[in-house]
């Protein structure tokens, strides 16, 4: 077995590779600040797509940008309610049909 053991660089050794003639992508640091007074710093590529909020390293809190961009407002839509769903499906005579129908069921049971 003593034959067959790796020799030279162990588990987990590091790399071998040189780390001379690689470039780095450009960068751009951006600040945060916290709700608690928290103020820290992110680094991101320059071409990277930047978020308004990050969570703050410190506390937790949702942290807004140092540099005063805000957050762009998106539309919501309102939730579907059961009577919209039912109106995609049926018309209002549909309606009043299955309503006289199951009405008269209900009359006709308790006579």
């Amino acid at each position: 077995m003593a034959e067959r053991a790796l020799r030279g660089a162990g588990l987990g050794a590091k790399s071998h590779a040189d780390p001379s003639g690689v470039e780095l992508a450009p960068r751009q640091e951006i600040g945060f600040d916290c709700p608690k007074g928290h103020h820290f710093e992110v680094t991101f590529a320059e071409e990277a797509d930047l978020p308004t909020e990050w969570e703050c390293p410190r506390c937790g809190e949702t942290a807004r940008r140092s540099d005063g961009v805000e957050p762009e407002v998106k539309e919501t839509k309102a939730p579907r309610t059961h009577w919209d769903m039912l109106r995609e499906r049926r018309s209002i005579e549909e309606l009043e049909d299955l309503l006289a129908e199951r009405l008269d069921e209900i009359r006709g049971e308790n006579h």
